[in-house]
């Protein structure tokens, strides 16, 4: 893709407090999505990593904010997975406090969020969309784990998701399948925009 080589990516730094929040004048992208809905995955099959963003076996491996610059032009942040029932209750207050600071920091120009395309959004799925929309920064829906579902299925699930979340008309949902690379090219295009 012109304007941005995916494979020049290099990880710069594990945030675990809002003082270590990375402030550069790269366009930054940052990626939220639930712990088992396959964020890592999406970011591996955008750069075309097998395991770029650590994959793990358990979910709910990213609890800090990650950095990554991309061809020196761009920040991948990747943030924390949230709603994994098996964290404790201070580990999950103090994710809720993690985030709170890094959205109320406005560290970043465009969200990723992940949903699952299967099934409705969560709670906390509901509760991310709204911390993107009272960003003010532009954000993208991906949905995926397309590949999961029947051709009958995809329309009614995308129509779900965006009546769930209350999207506004001018927030895209993207099918997308980390699986096959469906969506990639227009997941990668948007990002690309921030770098032109």
């Amino acid at each position: 893709m012109a304007g941005l080589n995916v494979n020049r990516a290099e990880f710069l730094l594990s945030a675990a407090d809002p003082k270590q929040f990375l402030r550069t004048p790269l366009p930054a992208v940052a990626f939220a999505g639930k712990s088992n809905v396959g964020k890592s995955s999406v970011i591996n099959r955008l750069l075309n990593r097998k395991n770029f963003a650590r994959v793990g076996a358990s979910p709910g491996k990213t609890v800090h904010v990650n950095y990554f610059r991309i061809d020196d032009k761009l920040l991948l942040i990747d943030l924390p997975g949230y709603g994994y029932a098996k964290v404790s209750q201070g580990e999950r207050e103090r994710w809720g406090k993690l985030m709170e600071s890094f959205f109320a920091a406005g560290l970043f120009d465009l969200g990723v969020m992940i949903v699952d395309a299967r099934h409705k959004p969560t709670a906390d799925d509901v509760t991310m969309a709204d911390w993107f929309k009272r960003s003010g920064c532009a954000f993208v829906v991906v949905a995926n784990k397309l590949d999961k579902l029947k051709k009958s299925e995809i329309e009614p699930n995308l129509a779900l998701i965006r009546s769930t979340l209350a999207l506004p008309e001018e927030t895209p949902l993207l099918p997308f399948s980390a699986e096959k690379g469906t969506g990639r090219e227009e997941l990668l295009a948007r990002i690309v925009e921030l770098v032109k």
